[in-house]
Formats: structure tokens, sequence, C-alpha cells
């Protein structure tokens, strides 16, 4: 007996802000008491943009046995009091009509514009429990890395090394004061791996949450895991995407390179 695939619960929500922050960073807020349920501790968490397979925000013109096309984005901010959330997106002009539904709508939605939704996800956070902490993060986990500051002890030491377009995209971070936050621009002639790399390396266990590009990523678990003897409790690294890949195919990518680390 077939069975017809169902489609995750999703949530209708309403434009009510869109702003260029920075010259690569659209913030953008989403707010609908369809999201009310949503806990104050999402922030940090994920949800899920639908689309259709065109890229359209319209899935009225989806089949009810389809699947819309799903584009991954971190929750920057929730009011849960006015349902309320903030998203950032890294600013990028988009040639192919097949990919890049989520950075070109959020390039030309306007206000009042509606867009379903799928979520929340919650991901793994930084170990609390490790003597200093190293965060690392390019523009499409910025607000992740944000998230993961603010879970960190007061008292908490290390870095925080961001990679950015332009020194512009810098933004102010609420994070303990021992955490050292550097901005890592991506055209000034070293690459985020040879950033990090060239940090200096403090003594005590050290926790790492890492999110970036793909390639950037699996060298940059070389160096925590292999050159650091990083145990697999005391580091989170992920990516987030992959160079010339949508995001179909990362997820294909991704899953291949999780099962050779297993």
């Amino acid at each position: 007996m077939s069975t017809t695939p169902q489609r995750r619960p999703s949530f209708a929500l309403t434009v009510i802000s869109t702003k260029q922050i920075s010259p690569n960073f659209q913030r953008i807020q989403l707010q609908g008491e369809s999201i009310a349920h949503f806990e104050k501790d999402c922030i940090g968490g994920y949800i899920k943009l639908q689309f259709t397979p065109e890229g359209s925000a319209d899935l009225s013109t989806l089949a009810q046995e389809a699947r819309p096309s799903l584009r991954t984005y971190t929750i920057r901010d929730f009011d849960k009091d006015n349902h309320i959330l903030t998203l950032d997106f890294v600013r990028h002009e988009i040639n192919d009509p097949c990919c890049g539904f989520a950075a070109r709508w959020a390039l030309e939605c306007q206000v009042g514009d509606i867009i379903q939704i799928a979520g929340p996800g919650k991901s793994p956070g930084i170990n609390p429990a490790g003597d200093w902490f190293f965060l690392v993060a390019d523009m499409t986990a910025l607000p992740a890395l944000s998230a993961q500051l603010l879970t960190l002890p007061s008292d908490a030491q290390g870095y925080a090394i961001v990679e950015i377009t332009d020194a512009e995209d810098a933004q102010t971070l609420a994070l303990p004061a021992g955490i050292e936050v550097i901005w890592h621009v991506a055209d000034e002639g070293t690459s985020l791996v040879d950033a990090v790399q060239a940090l200096e390396w403090r003594s005590g266990q050290c926790a790492v949450w890492c999110a970036c590009e793909f390639e950037s990523m699996r060298a940059l678990r070389q160096y925590f895991r292999n050159e650091h003897n990083i145990d697999r409790e005391f580091i989170y690294i992920s990516s987030y995407w992959k160079r010339g890949v949508t995001e179909e195919g990362h997820k294909v990518i991704k899953r291949k390179d999780n099962d050779t680390q297993v």
C-alpha cells in the first residue's frame, strides 16, 4: 500500500520589517500568532523557510502531494510576547534561477508579504564545561554564534572568530568579557582556517563550537580533532553550506561526510 508523503507542520508569517543592517546583511522580522507556541529559548535554533520548486514563497500553487523546497536559517532573536522572529540573511545577488531561493527572497520581499516556515529545530550547543572556549563562524553562522555566546559562563575565556566580507559587517555581540572577538575580513589575504590556526592555543580543556562552509569545516575539524585532540564531547563542528552547491546537494554531501566520521 502506497502512502502520500506528509508535509511537516508549517506556520504562515508576515514580513513586518526588512532592512539592510550592513553592506552584506539583511535583517528581516516575521510575525504571526501561528508561532505563539515557540519558546524564548528557540533563539539560536533554526527554522525552515518554504518555497515552491521554482523559488516562490507562494505555496498555493504547490500540488497537495508535493513537498516544498526548504532553506534553513538561524533564529537571531524571538519576541515571544509579540510573536516576532528576527532573521539575518547574507546579501548576495543570485544569477541562477534554480538556486538561491532564500537569498533572492530576502532581497525582494516587502512588508506585508507572507511566507511559510517549519520548525523550530535545536542545534547542539557548546559544552559549557570547558576550561576555555573557541568559537568559529562565517557570516552564515554569525546568528548562531551570537546565541552560543549567551550560553557561556560569565567568567569564560577564549576566542570568537568570525569571517565577514566587509569590516562594516561586524556586529555588536553580547558576550563574557574574557572572550576575545576577532573579525576576520575575507579579502585580507588569509583564509578563515589560517586565521584560526594563527591564534595562540591555550592550556586546559578547550570546548569548540564551529560552523562555516563545508571545505573550511573539514580543515578546521582536522585542526581541532587531530592536531589538538579535542574529544567529541567538547566539539561541535558543522558545515552550514558548500560553495557552488544547493542546500539539497549540500545535505547529501554532508550526510556522506558524517558517515565517514562515525
